[in-house]
């Protein structure tokens, strides 16, 4: 074979791997392009009610799938289910549902949190069940829509507004879990935490978002954490319950940086 037969075939065939090179590039799909690591944490937006358990079986998530079906859905393998009283998780307490789980970069769609059936709530002192037939049929979807880029890591916050979530069935009798939950993650949001005192006083703190008001109560020791909040400045209005004698505080214009915890100084109840 000559000189030129050579060079004529070295380059047919590097033009052929240029081709399926470029091929294999196109084609690639989002999941072969990197994984990302996510946290899911569990943490309570109030409600006036003794105590409310829910019993967690499992965290599920849609990552690069837009459909609204049962098809696509994959379980982080979440590490602490049980029974949780929502109203303990204050003051900065959450329940670590999946640490570091490995998903396909991309979007992550949607969040499913999975109930069995021990759930109950306690109204002034009597304990009733808490029907939820479609968490247990399907699960709770949360819609996220959030873009997860390759080798980060993601601490998503699903904040479970009791309040709105309890509804009572009409003349039956029932008491209904309907869950209102917002998914927020760490990456695009920030913190405001601080305390009060006196510290055995039942505090609500709260911070208007846009039209939805995020809450929290002052855990036993006057500490306080409310989560996933916009960058931005926050009128934090703190209300001790009426029967303490205490009256409502406001601390305007406390602003927020995404990603950060801005921390109060301690709050004086007049």
């Amino acid at each position: 074979m000559n000189s030129i037969k050579i060079k004529a075939l070295l380059f047919s065939t590097l033009f052929l791997l240029t081709i399926f090179s470029c091929s294999d590039d196109e084609n690639t799909s989002p999941s072969a392009q990197g994984t990302s690591k996510l946290t899911v944490k569990l943490v309570d937006n109030p409600g006036d009610y003794d105590h409310v358990y829910i019993d967690v079986v499992d965290v599920m998530v849609k990552v690069n799938d837009e459909s609204e079906d049962d098809n696509g859905w994959q379980s982080v393998e979440a590490i602490n289910t049980g029974v949780y009283d929502l109203l303990e998780l204050t003051g900065g307490v959450n329940v670590l549902l999946a640490d570091d789980y490995e998903i396909p970069s991309g979007t992550l769609n949607q969040i499913r949190l999975i109930l069995g059936n021990d759930n109950s709530i306690v109204i002034d002192g009597e304990t009733f069940p808490l029907m939820t037939p479609s968490a247990q049929q399907s699960g709770l979807k949360i819609q996220v829509n959030e873009t997860l880029e390759p080798n980060f890591e993601y601490t998503f916050w699903l904040d479970f507004d009791v309040c709105q979530s309890i509804v009572e069935a009409g003349n039956s009798g029932n008491i209904i879990l309907k869950p209102v939950i917002r998914a927020v993650a760490d990456v695009s949001t920030g913190i405001i935490s601080g305390s009060i005192s006196p510290t055995d006083v039942q505090t609500q703190v709260s911070v208007l978002v846009g039209s939805d008001i995020v809450s929290t109560y002052t855990d036993e020791n006057g500490n306080f954490v409310l989560v996933g909040l916009p960058s931005g400045a926050y009128d934090v209005t703190v209300t001790p319950n009426p029967e303490s004698g205490f009256t409502e505080t406001v601390i305007e214009a406390v602003s927020v940086d995404v990603g950060e915890t801005t921390v109060l100084e301690t709050i004086e109840l007049q």
